[in-house]
């Protein structure tokens, strides 16, 4: 390399990408149309497959006649759970947790069915229509056995077995305890309890769950192309299945829009594909249309919670008690089992405050619904809005200010690490600045004056708060406490500079809408000294890294970003090594900024491409000693995770002729560390808040007691539109965490503290009446049911 081929740099200024809201790369391809997603694939010869599904909530199957179907124009296959049997092996979703029994994960119903929805028959035709026609074909006789649609139901002996193998239909059960609860609470001044309760609810991801399964025939592979979060452990539990390694099996999610924890789990429509893929050496594809995806899709919620707190004399909470009843729906998820939702409620319910004893129970209880799953927020969401009604409900007691309460109460900066009644150590989390931002931005004393002149105008105005804590990004040492049959506690980044200087960065991580592409780019550029429009982000195929779980619990940017920022730093110095040979200087003068080289103080650099061309294509330029492949990969595991936190502060008026709740304005002060890209973090918090809304005063899966579900399209299941949700100011406290780049996870946040925050504010809109906000979505429904009862007081009162 001769000297005129170095880059004059001394003017040139080192650019920073992380903190700056730069736009995310993805949006120029969604936005004009050119966006992949899973139903676009159109392999060659694709068959289509529709399923026949059970209008029995819990029933035997008797008969199935499936001759007419298959005689049906069109149609190359008809399924049946014998047909399949033995050409997999059922997923069993084990854990090491006591007092858990694991029900098997199958391709079709089996002998039973156990909720309206199950699939039964899978019908393959040439194309969609043909297959749904022969649908209606298939005689299916039932010997109904029982519904159980109430989980408070279920566990009586009355109930029927949901899976008389289990011999109980509680299939999980568990205690968190500390110190002598029953004895703290009879010292108490002040204890409030009450019945809480979050109604099931419905992810309803814009992209409804679809599959193509391409076979292909060379080397008897299958590439599954799925709406799925959790790629990679979608490929291992099929590998595992089908009894196909790895480099037969590929897992791809491509573009992905939305899941919100729906598309988080392993779904039998996907082993019914790869399997049938494989029977009939042909590609398949199958898309849920929206009354499927909402039927048989993983659900939200559905916990009660007795809960009672006590307090002393200045206001501290010292004991608090609950008892939770999960509705987990007809069977456990892979991998994550029926636990997840419910045993989560009674790790997060101390949530960010110093409370000394503690005692939670749970029950995880089946029933003849879908599986309850992972969605937006994970058992914290029912948590919070359980401890932040308590902690009002002792203030009213008390006569203090929802304000002081909190203050009083939430961990301290000079009391991290904490660990909290449930054994759940917070790390060190801005919860007492977030709280004082928001009442700061928000102006709390502001909106008290309001609120007083509204109510001597005899409006039922009111003012709500919640604080919550999450764990993010959780590594090895906590997401091993469950058992679970996977590794969730690390992730992996691969970085390769090319021959043209081009650089690839593979990821485990898959995004479904989070910006992954822009952000993890952005960290890469800084800690490798790359420029940003040289990197391309590879993520979501199980191809791209040796082993990788998904995105899920807001690990993206702590568990990938770390991956990301060690890789770089692994693959920078080799950029400096070579360089140090091309520019005769020593590494350790060596700059690596902005796609160059620099020998620090001077102003002769060299391009990664001229770096590139050096290693791979000139044999004459560098000692053999100096050649590698300028390639790098790191897994990251961050052993504790890290802790994100925030306060939301809403006022709300309550309509009493409509009982329409209004939102006024809404605030969220959050702590999410050290931010990648302020633009994309806004976002994220703007559309949790939007879904914390939906499930605080819209969304719910009714389902009667026969557990057929009333609520199965978007007619009768009501969801917040643009309309209903209201501007929204986000405040940012960045408070790094220990973690590598000083990130915290926060993309759950928005669900976990709106809906407590907004029924806080309806209970203090009625607060003179006297009421209680126990259960969520506080529907106009129940608020008229609030005022009625209201009325009946006061009316028995004067008599």
């Amino acid at each position: 390399m001769s000297k005129d081929d170095i880059v004059q740099t001394s003017d040139l200024v080192r650019p920073r990408h992380v903190g700056q809201p730069i736009r995310r790369t993805e949006d120029p391809r969604l936005l004009t149309g050119n966006g992949e997603y899973t139903a676009d694939r159109k392999p060659d010869r694709a068959l289509h497959v529709a399923f026949r599904r059970s209008e029995q909530p819990h029933a035997d199957i008797v008969r199935i006649d499936v001759t007419k179907a298959r005689a049906a124009p069109g149609v190359v296959a008809v399924f049946t759970a014998d047909d399949v049997a033995g050409d997999y092996k059922p997923v069993i979703p084990v854990s090491r947790m006591a007092n858990y029994y694991a029900t098997p994960i199958l391709a079709l119903a089996s002998k039973k069915v156990r909720y309206v929805g199950e699939a039964v028959v899978a019908v393959i035709a040439e194309d969609r229509y043909l297959a749904e026609d022969a649908l209606e074909l298939i005689d299916i006789e039932y010997g109904p056995l029982g519904a159980v649609a109430d989980p408070e139901f279920a566990i009586s002996e009355a109930a029927p077995l949901i899976h008389a193998e289990a011999k109980t239909n509680v299939l999980i059960a568990r205690e968190f305890r500390k110190g002598d609860v029953r004895a703290d609470l009879a010292a108490c001044h002040v204890r409030v309890r009450d019945r809480f309760q979050m109604m099931r609810k419905a992810p309803l991801a814009i992209e409804p769950r679809s599959y193509c399964a391409e076979f292909e025939n060379r080397r008897d592979a299958i590439t599954l192309y799925t709406s799925s979060n959790v790629p990679g452990i979608v490929r291992d539990a099929l590998a595992e299945s089908l009894e196909l390694p790895g480099n037969r099996l590929r897992v791809v999610a491509p573009d992905v829009g939305g899941s919100f924890g729906s598309k988080g789990s392993l779904y039998p429509e996907e082993i019914l594909l790869c399997v049938a893929a494989r029977k009939l050496r042909r590609s398949l594809k199958w898309t849920a249309d929206r009354l499927e995806d909402i039927s048989s899709s993983s659900q939200a919620f559905a916990e009660i919670v007795e809960a009672e707190m006590g307090f002393d004399t200045n206001g501290m909470a010292i004991a608090l008690e609950a008892d939770v009843i999960g509705d987990i729906g007809a069977y456990s998820i892979y991998p994550w089992t029926c636990a997840l939702e419910p045993v989560q409620v009674v790790s997060f319910l101390p949530g960010p405050y110093k409370i000394r004893s503690y005692r939670g129970a749970v029950r995880g209880v089946a029933t003849n619904k879908p599986p309850t799953g992972p969605y937006r927020g994970v058992g914290r969401p029912i948590s919070t809005f359980v401890t932040e009604r308590l902690m009002d409900m002792g203030a009213k007691a008390l006569r203090l200010d929802p304000l002081e309460i909190r203050r009083r109460n939430l961990v301290r900066a000079d009391e991290f690490p904490y660990r909290i009644a449930s054994g759940i150590i917070w790390d060190k989390t801005g919860f007492i600045e977030c709280l004082e931002a928001a009442a700061q931005a928000g102006e709390y004393e502001k909106l008290r004056e309001q609120q007083r002149a509204a109510r001597a105008q005899g409006r039922y105005f009111g003012i709500g708060l919640s604080s919550y804590a999450e764990l993010t990004g959780i590594g090895s040492r906590i997401s091993a406490a469950p058992g679970m049959p996977i590794n969730t506690g690390s992730e992996t980044a691969k970085i390769r500079l090319d021959s043209t200087g081009a650089i690839t960065a593979a990821f485990g991580v898959a995004s479904h809408g989070q910006g992954l592409e822009t952000t993890l780019a952005q960290i890469i550029a800084d800690d490798l000294g790359a420029s940003f429009a040289d990197i391309r982000v590879v993520q979501g195929d199980s191809d791209g890294v040796p082993m990788s779980t998904g995105t899920y619990a807001s690990r993206s940017a702590v568990l990938g970003g770390g991956a990301a920022k060690h890789a770089s730093q692994i693959l920078r110095e080799k950029i400096k090594k070579v360089a140090s040979h091309l520019l005769e200087a020593s590494s350790d003068d060596i700059d690596v900024h902005g796609g160059r080289a620099t020998v620090t103080g001077t102003d002769r650099a060299v391009s990664f491409k001229q770096i590139a061309k050096a290693v791979y294509s000139d044999m004459k330029t560098l000692p053999v000693e100096a050649r590698q492949e300028l390639e790098a990969s790191y897994t990251y595991d961050p052993i504790n995770g890290t802790t994100a936190g925030a306060t939301h502060l809403v006022a709300v008026e309550v309509d009493p002729s409509t009982c329409f709740v209004k939102i006024h304005c809404y605030l969220v002060a959050e702590d999410c560390g050290r931010i990648i890209n302020p633009m994309i973090v806004d976002g994220q918090v703007h559309g949790g808040v939007a879904q914390g809304i939906g499930a605080a005063l819209y969304e719910e899966m009714v389902y009667d007691e026969d557990g057929q579900l009333v609520s199965a399209s978007l007619v009768d299941y009501v969801i917040p539109s643009a309309v209903e949700i209201p501007d929204m100011d986000v405040i940012h406290i960045e408070s790094e965490s220990a973690v590598a780049g000083g990130f915290r996870g926060m993309g759950e946040g928005g669900t976990i503290g709106a809906p407590a925050a907004i029924a806080n504010a309806i209970a203090d809109a009625l607060s003179e009446l006297d009421v209680n906000v126990s259960t969520l979505p506080m529907t106009p429904e129940r608020i008229f049911g609030l005022l009625e009862q209201a009325r009946r007081k006061a009316k028995g009162s004067k008599q």
